[in-house]
């Protein structure tokens, strides 16, 4: 059977005596604690058919392009990136760090332009979210409200991978500008 490993969150709601004793010490109540493990996972991990690559399709809102931060789920950054990336990146990510990212525009699919800058980044949010930055390319692509945009990343080279599949509401005659 083919295993690989992927991350999830253990989480300790019981805590050991040494832990309860140190709490009630402190004159504070026991916090129930969190921390990133790697499990086996007995599914294999989502393919990339090179067809339909856009595993992370997106409808883009007009704080996502005003702001230049694409919103994640944690259901989406565990199942789509973080099997992926190392511990260490993940930890550093899900401690709200920013992680430097290089992001493929295949937009047009004869051309794939390599985004690279300070605007272009991954890191942890609030409330289990994940923030993708991306406002390099909101420039360069003129994304807008109602866009329909897909993602992937790409294991083989450490990229994301990024697409407009649909114009939405505002399509490109009246994009919203960002400076």
């Amino acid at each position: 059977m083919y295993t690989t490993m992927k991350k999830t969150f253990f989480y300790e709601f019981l805590p050991s005596k040494e832990a309860e004793e140190a709490a009630k010490a402190r004159g504070v109540p026991y916090r129930v604690t969190r921390t990133l493990i790697e499990i086996r996972d007995i599914n294999p991990p989502p393919k990339i058919d090179q067809n339909n690559r856009w595993k992370i399709k997106k409808v883009v809102t007009a704080g996502e392009v005003m702001n230049g931060k694409l919103m994640l789920t944690h259901q989406v950054a565990f199942e789509y990136i973080f099997r992926y990336l190392s511990m260490e990146i993940c930890k550093h990510v899900i401690a709200g760090y920013k992680s430097y990212i290089i992001l493929v525009d295949y937009t047009d699919e004869n051309n794939p332009k390599k985004l690279q800058g300070q605007s272009l980044f991954f890191q942890g949010g609030g409330n289990d979210t994940y923030i993708l930055g991306w406002m390099e390319l909101v420039r360069s692509r003129a994304v807008c409200p109602g866009d329909e945009i897909g993602l992937f990343y790409d294991k083989s080279t450490g990229t994301f991978g990024f697409k407009v599949l649909r114009r939405g509401g505002n399509g490109n005659d009246n994009p919203i500008q960002v400076d």
